[in-house]
């Protein structure tokens, strides 16, 4: 059987067809965290764009390229996204995700060469 839609045919759905699609575009919740954040990187540099760029991107809290902040999921940060979306590279995390400014340092530090075993000092005192 062919339907007819504004002078085309086409073949009727698979049963259940709809159902598979919308289980396959709609995961459940308890399969992935819900995203709570923006994890916002600035990419480009701002040096040669006008004063109110500069201010979104300080409003923002970045001051420097590769620098990576996080911010809630608000209308006025999506808003200040939106204006210097050119410059920026933006993901959507969950709050698990979300690293303070002191985590990314530990995160980026290199790790020692050498452990200390001893120190000279505790054998002073």
């Amino acid at each position: 059987m062919a339907l007819r839609l504004a002078g085309a045919y086409t073949k009727p759905l698979a049963p259940n067809f709809s159902q598979r699609l919308q289980d396959l575009s709609h995961p459940s919740e308890s399969d992935s965290p819900k995203n709570t954040h923006f994890k916002i990187t600035l990419h480009r540099s701002a040096i040669s764009l006008g004063d109110r760029i500069k201010g979104t991107l300080e409003s923002l809290g970045i001051h420097r390229r590769f620098q990576t902040v996080y911010h809630r999921h608000t209308p006025e940060t999506a808003g200040k996204i939106l204006a210097v979306k050119e410059l920026v590279q933006v993901e959507n995390v969950p709050e698990h995700l979300v690293r303070t400014k002191q985590q990314q340092t530990l995160d980026r530090a290199a790790k020692r060469g050498y452990q200390v075993v001893r120190s000279r000092r505790e054998e002073i005192i």
